[in-house]
C-alpha cells in the first residue's frame, strides 16, 4: 500500500470513529516517551514507525538551521566572493540572492509541511516522480544530499581551522603563516570533537541550539555597534551611505556584471542549511508546522540581518578593497576588524567568531547524521543494516551515522592538503550538491506530482506552482554559478574551480552505482511500519 493510500484510509477510519487519537492507538503501537499520538500518526501515514525522540520545538528547529548558517562567521568566511565587486556586491549581492533563496525555501516549506520526514528530499522525489524515474532520481538525490551535507561539515570545520590560524597570524602581526598541515590537523581535531559532543549531548542538543542562536545574535549586535563606534573614536573615516549602497568595483578579470553575480556565492554558501529543518522532522514536535517555520524563519533572518551586517562591513571597510583581499591574516574580515578595532579588538572578535564557527560545525554534524540515518534506514547506503541502528543509551539518536559522517568528512577533507582550489571545492560540494537535492523533488512535484500533492498546514496556495518554477530557475542558475572560477576566465590550476569535477564525480558516481548494481535492490523508501495491522514489521 502506498503511503498516501494509507493516509486516506486512516482519515476514513478517523471519520467513522470520530476520534483521531483513538485511531492511532487502534492501528499503531506508539511510545508516548518518544512522541505524542498525533505526531506518531503523521509519521505512520508516510510508512515509518517512530524511532527518534521528538523534543525539538518550532523555535529549536529554526535554531538548528540558523545555528548551522552561523550568519556572521559564514559571511566572514565567504567575503572573498563579494568584496571583489565592492560595496554593491557585498550589500545588494546579499539582498538579491537571499530573496531568491527565500523563494526556494517557500517551495521546500510546502513539501515539508505536507510530508515531513528525515529523508524528505529523496522521499519526496520518489513519491512524486513518474514510476520510470523515481528510483534512480531518488537514489541520486539521496546521495547528493548526504554527501553535500558531509561537504558542509568539511567547509564549516575547515573555515573554523582558518579562523583559528588567523588568530596566530594576527598575534604575530602577519609574520607567521600556517601550513596546510596545520589547517588539516586542526580540522581533524575539530571534526572528532564534534563527533564526541554530538554523541554525548544528544539529550540536551535541542536546548543547546537555542543558546547558539542567542550567541549568534549577540555577536551580530556587538559587531554592528562596535565597528562604527570604534572607528569614530579612533578618527578613522567611515564610508558614506552613498558609497555603501552604490559604489561598485571589479577586482576580477570578469566583466563587472558577472563579478556582481559571483558575489551571490557568499549568501549561497551561507544560507545553505535550511534543509536541516527537514532532516530534523522526526525529532520535531508538530513537524507539519515546525518544519516550514524553521525553514522560512532561518532564511528570512539571514536575509534581513545579513543585509544589515554587510552594509555595516561595507561602511567600515575603507576604500582599499585590494588591501583587504590581500590581507596577511588569511581572512578579509580579520583585516576589517584589525583596521577598525586594532590588534586587540581584532583578536577578541575573531576569537568569538571562532567559537560560533565551532558550534556551527556541531549543529551540521547533527543534521547530516539524520539524513544519513534516514537514507540507511531505506537501505541505500553501504552497511545500511549497521548504520540504521538507534542508540537508546545515548538518547534515541543515530550514534553510528554521527560517526560515519565525521569519518567521511575527515577523508573528504584530505582535498584541502592539495591547494586552495581543492580546499574551495569543499565549499562547492555543499552548495552545488544541495542545490541539486533541492531542485529535483521540486521538479518532480511540478512535472508529475500535482495530483498527488496534499497541502499541509503551511501552503502557498495558488502561487505554489509559480513559486516552485521560480525556485527551479534560480537553482539551475545557482548551480552553474558555483562552477565558475571566481578570479576570471582562463585560470591556472592553482585558482581553478574544480566544482564541476567534484560534484560531477558525486552525481555520476551515484547514477553509475545505481544502474550497475543498486537497481537490483533499491526500490525506494522502505516501510518500517506494518500498515496492514497494528504492529511493526521486522525490517
Amino acid at each position: 500500500m502506498a503511503p498516501q493510500d494509507f493516509r486516506e484510509d486512516l482519515k476514513a477510519v478517523a471519520g467513522e470513529m470520530e476520534d483521531e487519537h483513538h485511531v492511532v492507538e487502534k492501528l499503531i503501537d506508539y511510545d508516548p516517551t518518544l512522541a505524542n499520538a498525533a505526531d506518531t500518526q503523521q509519521l505512520a501515514s508516510i510508512g515509518y514507525r517512530q524511532e527518534l525522540q521528538r523534543h525539538y520545538s518550532s523555535i529549536q528547529v529554526f535554531a538548528i538551521a540558523f545555528s548551522i548558517m552561523g550568519l556572521l562567521p559564514s559571511i566572514s568566511a565567504t567575503l572573498w566572493f563579494s568584496i571583489p565587486a565592492g560595496p554593491v556586491g557585498m550589500v545588494w549581492g546579499w539582498f538579491s540572492a537571499s530573496a531568491l533563496i527565500f523563494v526556494v525555501g517557500l517551495a521546500i516549506a510546502d513539501l515539508g509541511s505536507s510530508l515531513p520526514t528525515s529523508g524528505g528530499l529523496y522521499w519526496w522525489t520518489h513519491y512524486f516522480a513518474a514510476d520510470r524515474y523515481k528510483n534512480p532520481l531518488s537514489f541520486l538525490v539521496g546521495y547528493s544530499n548526504t554527501i553535500g551535507l558531509i561537504g558542509g561539515i568539511c567547509s564549516i570545520d575547515y573555515g573554523f581551522a582558518s579562523f583559528i590560524v588567523s588568530l596566530g597570524t594576527i598575534s604575530s602581526d602577519g609574520e607567521w603563516a600556517p601550513s596546510r598541515g596545520h589547517l588539516y590537523a586542526i580540522f581533524v581535531a575539530t571534526v572528532l570533537c564534534h563527533g564526541i559532543l554530538a554523541s554525548s549531548a544528544g539529550r540536551i542538543m535541542h536546548h543547546l541550539q537555542t543558546w547558539f542562536v542567542i550567541a549568534n545574535f549577540a555577536l551580530i549586535l556587538v559587531t554592528i555597534i562596535a565597528l562604527p563606534v570604534s572607528m569614530r573614536v579612533r578618527n578613522v573615516p567611515i564610508n558614506s551611505a552613498k558609497y555603501v549602497f552604490s559604489h561598485a568595483i571589479n577586482e576580477t578579470a570578469w566583466p563587472s556584471g558577472w563579478t556582481f553575480m559571483l558575489s551571490w556565492l557568499s549568501p549561497i554558501w551561507t544560507i545553505g542549511a535550511f534543509d536541516s529543518c527537514v532532516h530534523m522532522s522526526e525529532e520535531a514536535k508538530n513537524p507539519t508546522k515546525a518544519v516550514p517555520i524553521g525553514i522560512l524563519a532561518s532564511i528570512g533572518g539571514c536575509w534581513i540581518f545579513g543585509f544589515l551586517v554587510t552594509a555595516v562591513l561595507a561602511a567600515c571597510s575603507g576604500d582599499n578593497f585590494e588591501e583587504i583581499l590581500s590581507t596577511p591574516f588569511g581572512q578579509p574580515i580579520a583585516q576589517i576588524y584589525y583596521n577598525a578595532l586594532g590588534k586587540s579588538g581584532a583578536l577578541g572578535f575573531m576569537s568569538a567568531m571562532s567559537i560560533l564557527q565551532f558550534f556551527m560545525g556541531l549543529s551540521i554534524v547533527v543534521a547530516a547524521s539524520r539524513q544519513t540515518w534516514a537514507f540507511s534506514r531505506d537501505g541505500a547506503l553501504p552497511f545500511s543494516a549497521v548504520l540504521r541502528e538507534i542508540s537508546t543509551r545515548f538518547g534515541y539518536q543515530p550514534l553510528r551515522t554521527i560517526w560515519a559522517t565525521c569519518i567521511a568528512a575527515i577523508i573528504i577533507g584530505l582535498l584541502s592538503l592539495i591547494n586552495n582550489a581543492a580546499a574551495n571545492a569543499l565549499f562547492s560540494l555543499a552548495a552545488a550538491g544541495n542545490n541539486v537535492a533541492w531542485a529535483i523533488p521540486i521538479m518532480c512535484r511540478v512535472v508529475w506530482g500535482r495530483g498527488k500533492f496534499r497541502p499541509g498546514p503551511f501552503y502557498t496556495g495558488q502561487f505554489s506552482i509559480g513559486i516552485a518554477i521560480a525556485a527551479l530557475l534560480y537553482l539551475t542558475f545557482s548551480t552553474v554559478l558555483c562552477m565558475f572560477p571566481t578570479e576570471g576566465p582562463n585560470p591556472d590550476p592553482s585558482v581553478m574551480n574544480y566544482s564541476a569535477l567534484v560534484n560531477g564525480t558525486v552525481w555520476g558516481g551515484a547514477l553509475l552505482y545505481y544502474f550497475l548494481y543498486a537497481h537490483k535492490w533499491f526500490t525506494g523508501p522502505k516501510h518500517t511500519l506494518d500498515i496492514a495491522g497494528s504492529g511493526y514489521d521486522a525490517r
